[in-house]
C-alpha cells in the first residue's frame, strides 16, 4: 500500500474524533498495516491514550505529534507517507483552525463523526461547508459522516439520520455505537481489539468501519491483509 491520509475532523469538541482516530488506526496496526496517528489536536489526546498502554504491549501504531505545525501540517505529514501504509489525523475542534484545513488539502479520504442529534448537526455545518472549499482545489478526496454514539430505534436517532441525508456529505454505511468499552480502551493504551473481556459488538463496528475505509482508499481489505499475514507467519 502506498501510504494514504485519513483526517478525521469536526469543529465540535466530544464528537468523537480521537475515538474514531485511534480505534481505527488500532484495527489497521493489529491487521498488519503500518499506521500513525498524527496528533493535530493541541490538546494530544490521542498521544496521551498512545502513553497509557503497557510497555509490554504499545498502542498497535505510532502516535506523533503534529499540532506545532499548524497551517503547515500538509507539510509533515508528507515527511511520514513513504514510511506509513496510513496516516490518521486527528484534527483539533476548531474549524477557524489552520489545522484542518492545511490536513484537507492532502487528504485521501476525511470522516466527520457526528452525534446524531440537532445541536450537534448545526454544530458540524462549518467543517461541512469546509470540506466542500477544499474539495474544489483537491478534488480526489472523498468525504465521509460517521454517525458516532448511535443508539438506533429511538425517535431522536431516527429523525436525525433522516436530517443527514440531506446534510450534503455521504453517510458513512458503517456506525459506532453509545458503547462504554470505546472510552475504557482509550484509558488502557488500546484499542476496543486489545479489551478483555471483548466487547464483540464495538469490535464488530470498528471492523466495518476500517474494511468501509480501506474501499474508499481502493486498498485491500483487513480481513485478506490477516490472511495473508498468516500464511507468511507459516511459511
Amino acid at each position: 500500500m502506498t501510504g494514504k491520509i485519513v483526517v478525521v475532523a469536526n469543529q465540535k469538541g466530544g464528537c468523537g474524533k480521537t475515538t474514531t482516530a485511534m480505534q481505527l488506526a488500532g484495527a489497521w496496526g493489529r491487521a498488519g498495516h503500518k499506521v500513525l496517528v498524527a496528533d493535530a489536536d493541541p490538546q494530544g489526546t490521542a498521544t496521551r491514550w498512545a502513553a497509557a498502554a503497557p510497555d509490554d504491549t504499545p498502542f498497535p501504531a505510532a502516535v506523533a505529534g503534529v499540532a506545532a505545525a499548524g497551517g503547515k501540517v500538509h507539510r509533515e505529514l508528507a515527511k511520514f507517507l513513504p514510511d506509513y501504509d496510513l496516516v490518521v489525523v486527528d484534527c483539533p475542534p476548531a474549524v477557524d483552525s489552520m489545522v484542518p484545513q492545511s490536513a484537507l488539502m492532502v487528504a485521501d479520504v476525511v470522516l466527520m463523526p457526528v452525534i446524531p442529534s440537532p445541536p450537534d448537526l448545526w454544530a458540524a455545518v462549518g467543517i461541512r461547508d469546509l470540506v466542500q472549499r477544499c474539495a474544489e482545489v483537491n478534488e480526489t478526496m472523498q468525504a465521509r459522516l460517521v454517525v458516532n454514539m448511535t443508539q438506533p430505534g429511538t425517535t431522536l436517532a431516527r429523525e436525525s439520520m433522516d436530517a443527514l441525508q440531506e446534510f450534503g456529505i455521504p453517510l458513512a454505511s458503517s456506525t459506532l455505537g453509545l458503547r462504554q468499552s470505546f472510552r475504557q480502551s482509550a484509558v488502557f493504551g488500546t484499542s476496543v481489539h486489545g479489551m478483555k473481556p471483548q466487547d464483540t459488538k464495538a469490535v464488530e463496528e470498528v471492523d466495518a468501519l476500517a474494511e468501509e475505509v480501506l474501499r474508499l482508499l481502493g486498498e485491500p481489505s483487513n480481513r485478506a491483509n490477516r490472511t495473508n499475514n498468516t500464511k507468511r507467519g507459516r511459511a
